[in-house]
């Protein structure tokens, strides 16, 4: 088995996840600043390829992104430890939290208003992760 196969092949998939939810793939760190510049809320989920982000956090965004009254205006991800760039990027708008993924931030007008970290992530199930992304929605959209 080819490891590097097999890894571009894990990745590809979360990545569809994410795109297929209804996320824009933000790969450089203009592309990054395009996104997270634009007035309304944009909501950020911080990808990644660990069994968390595939059970729960890409679950519950797409859930959270199709059955939620209050949406944000844009959705948008990046893909941490493979578009290190961008990430990094997505991450300096998250003032005064720690980097984390998955997650997710949601930012009004650039300006972070929440997040959404691993440790609220890992451990719980998909539902009670979509519930913490409809209470930030609710408040900021």
């Amino acid at each position: 088995m080819n490891y590097n196969l097999f890894m571009q092949e894990i990745v590809e998939t979360a990545r569809n996840e994410a795109r297929q939810a209804g996320f824009e793939e933000l790969k450089t760190p203009e592309e990054v600043d395009g996104a997270l510049k634009k007035e309304g809320t944009t909501l950020v989920l911080v990808n990644s390829v660990c069994g968390c982000a595939g059970g729960i956090a890409r679950p519950a965004a797409a859930y959270a992104l199709n059955n939620s009254e209050k949406k944000p205006d844009f959705a948008v991800t990046v893909f941490a430890g493979q578009d290190k760039e961008a990430t990094e990027q997505a991450r300096s708008y998250f003032t005064g939290y720690a980097p984390s993924s998955p997650s997710f931030a949601l930012l009004k007008d650039g300006e972070i208003k929440t997040m959404i970290e691993r440790h609220d992530i890992e451990g719980f199930e998909p539902q009670e992760v979509f519930e913490k992304l409809q209470q930030a929605l609710n408040e900021y959209c």
